[in-house]
């Protein structure tokens, strides 16, 4: 039989006050100043047509050892074929997810069978570690939710970590719960009587348990939905929030990660379709981050993201084809850069779909990174474990770093050729780059800050139109500032740093990650664990590939100043030894400031209803001063670039950009003093992607307390 491809989904899822004087600062700005390589093309040469920023200094994150990851299933016959594990060795896969899905909430670990679903022979518990270990990756299991109990899944708990001594550190509670039903659509088994967030939360509870007394190091994951994904924002029946709101607000206390999924969209998205959606991503990621902070508060860097199902759709055509092949090299570091573990491609095999052709190849509308060797029709894949470009996407990201190499900022002047960058433990520096024109080969001028390459060529690595495989390029064409990206095609170049720079040149170690320690509307105060060998620490804001200094410290704390109310900074710490030198950047720190407590105005902001891509919402507002407001405006600015008002009531609406303004309506009364009166309105609002609250409100130009 052809292996099932995967379950389907409804339709369109898928500071600044500075403690430094200006003198002391004049070495280290110097050492943050952009400094580009010397070695350029000769000066007849032509301009390049892109440009690509690298700063070193500005960290995104350590990758970590579970970074490239695939789910594996159990009706895969293939799964377990020695080739596998090679493959995926080759590729530095660190994580493999089990059972495969859906099938998690039929399966039985005990007598590995899957009620109402096809089990392949060989792909036994015992038999999918075997591949783990032969890949030297860690697994990532899936506790049966829909048809299971916490006592079997502490029972498998026992199993693996007690009887077999596997070591299986992350155990995720269920698959796509929130698609049992209750929201309307269901694909997801589960047998509970009560489908909704609430019961879930406390069985995750119960699991968690369960799962802990037999083993207090494993690390429990809870599903949430994708913030601006189906059914993100819906509230159901007799529900107190949507699904995220609901389960966070009772399991971050007892849970170690979230466990998130990410289609590009439904089954005729095409290649340019899903590599543009990927700018959807890191909003959504982020949302995710800003749940957990609320909800777990000062807790929240404890709880991990796993983004452990991606690909561009949830079936159809354009999976096995180049263009899939950058996107996956694009998503899995897109994700990484923004705050995910993991990131695990659905499928190792899946099975043949809808064939096409694409860029003049066959296309078999398999989700899977290696062919399953099925027909459809009468056209067949070729033989099992041959890898489809996806498989090459992920595999050229292993170029770029391992586990404990540093992920750090990089900006493209191109929507369609992406730039990711990994400055290594041992001071080089890798920088991908992808080229989403099908037809034109791409120049690319190269710049770096906090990094100076030395004179050698630099390694580079291709996969391109012709290329079997990763493939090493020694023409010489490619220099430390200018190379040529081949048309639908990827490139990952590698430099040495020039002798006696970087960080390896610097008697500080990197410091520990910032801490918030308080944050009011215009301050925050920001402690870390010091550094052997610095003299001082420097406090540095990103914006985009771009670092400026806001605080300078002897000590391992500092107070921002001067913030914005409700503004959003993302920050890290770098240490300087005595001479000056500056270590690598810690892991960052992303926080927002409030709104002020004696503020002249309140606002309050309730959305009403959502229904995922769009929403109703009401803004109350309150005059707190003690004068009469006559004819008020207020202002917001959306968080994220897609929300929108379609239309409202009670007020006149004008948007340009991100910013809203909306009018007191003709003939409307004064807003009384001391809050002895309101002004309410509504609006139909739409988002393409997450839908984060506004930040701060402003009544006739003054900042308001609430939100």
């Amino acid at each position: 039989m052809s292996l099932p491809q995967r379950s389907g989904r409804p339709a369109g899822t898928g500071t600044r006050h500075l403690v430094r004087a200006a003198v002391a600062l004049t070495a280290a700005l110097a050492l943050l100043s952009p400094l580009n390589a010397t070695g350029a093309a000769a000066a007849d040469a032509p301009a390049a047509d892109v440009d690509v920023r690298v700063n070193t200094q500005a960290s995104l994150g350590r990758l970590s050892d579970t970074a490239r990851g695939v789910n594996t299933a159990i009706w895969d016959a293939h799964m377990n074929d020695p080739e596998v594990a090679d493959l995926m060795k080759a590729a530095d896969v660190g994580a493999m997810r089990y059972p495969g899905g859906s099938y998690a909430d039929i399966y039985h670990w005990q007598t590995h069978t899957a009620p109402g679903g096809y089990v392949a022979p060989g792909t036994g518990f015992d038999a999918f570690m075997g591949t783990v270990r032969a890949t030297g990756a860690q697994p990532i299991l899936i506790a049966n939710y829909g048809s299971g109990t916490p006592e079997e899944a502490a029972g498998w708990v026992r199993y693996a970590n007690v009887t077999k001594d596997y070591g299986v550190k992350y155990w995720e509670i269920g698959n796509e719960i929130y698609g049992n039903g209750h929201y309307g659509s269901g694909w997801e088994h589960d047998e509970h009587a009560d489908k909704s967030p609430r019961e879930y939360a406390r069985q995750v509870r119960a699991y968690a348990e369960a799962m802990k007394a037999v083993d207090p190091t494993v690390r429990i994951g809870a599903v949430l939905t994708t913030p601006g994904e189906w059914p993100d924002g819906i509230v159901g029946e007799g529900d107190p929030g949507d699904w995220n709101h609901t389960v966070l607000s009772e399991v971050t206390d007892v849970i170690d990660f979230v466990s998130v999924h990410w289609y590009a969209g439904g089954a005729d998205t095409t290649a340019e379709d899903a590599m543009a959606r990927l700018t959807r991503l890191p909003g959504e990621l982020r949302e995710v981050r800003s749940q957990l902070d609320r909800y777990a508060g000062a807790d929240s860097p404890r709880i991990g993201i796993a983004l452990t199902e991606i690909n561009t759709n949830t079936g159809g055509a354009l999976l096995t084809a180049r263009p899939n092949g950058l996107f996956a090299a694009d998503a899995f570091m897109t994700a990484l850069e923004n705050g995910v573990f993991t990131v695990d491609w659905w499928n190792t095999h899946n099975g043949a779909g809808r064939i096409t052709t694409v860029d003049g190849e066959t296309d078999y509308g398999d989700m899977g990174m290696l062919s399953s060797g099925a027909c459809a029709g009468d056209v067949c894949e070729p033989a099992p474990n041959t890898p489809f470009h996806p498989y090459y996407g992920m595999k050229m990201t292993s170029e770029l770093g391992t586990a404990g190499d540093t992920l750090v900022a990089a900006a493209s002047s191109a929507q369609d050729v992406s730039a990711h960058a990994v400055h290594r433990r041992d001071g080089r520096l890798s920088v991908l780059l992808i080229n989403k024109d099908p037809d034109a080969a791409r120049t690319v001028d190269l710049g770096y800050e906090g990094f100076v390459p030395s004179a050698a060529a630099p390694e580079v690595s291709r996969y391109a139109r012709g290329d079997g495989d990763i493939t090493d390029v020694t023409d010489g064409t490619a220099s430390a500032s200018r190379v040529t990206v081949p048309p639908y095609g990827m490139l990952t170049v590698t430099l040495t740093p020039k002798t006696g720079t970087g960080p390896g040149a610097s008697d500080a170690r990197v410091p520990g990650t910032p801490r918030l320690e308080a944050v009011t509307d215009t301050t925050a105060s920001l402690s870390w664990e010091g550094a052997a060998g610095a003299a001082r620490y420097l406090v540095q804001e990103r914006d985009g590939a771009h670092t400026h200094v806001v605080g300078e410290t002897t000590g391992t704390s500092v107070t921002l100043r001067n913030l914005p109310p409700g503004s959003t900074h993302t920050v890290n710490v770098l240490a300087a030894d005595a001479s000056g030198r500056l270590s690598g950047p810690s892991t960052p720190l992303t926080f927002t400031t409030g709104t002020p407590p004696d503020a002249p105005c309140a606002v309050t902001y309730h959305r009403d209803t959502s229904w995922g891509n769009g929403f109703v919402a009401t803004v109350t507002v309150r005059n707190l001063s003690d004068t009469p407001i006559t004819g008020w405006t207020v202002d917001w600015d959306w968080p994220a670039d897609r929300q929108s008002v379609s239309s409202g009531w009670n007020a006149t609406f004008h948007q340009t950009g991100t910013h809203v303004r909306v009018t007191a309506p003709e003939g409307a009364g004064p807003l009384a003093p001391d809050g002895g009166s309101t002004a309410s309105f509504g609006f139909v609002g739409a988002n393409d992607g997450p839908n984060p609250q506004p930040t701060v409100f402003r009544l006739n130009g003054a900042v308001c307390s609430g939100g």
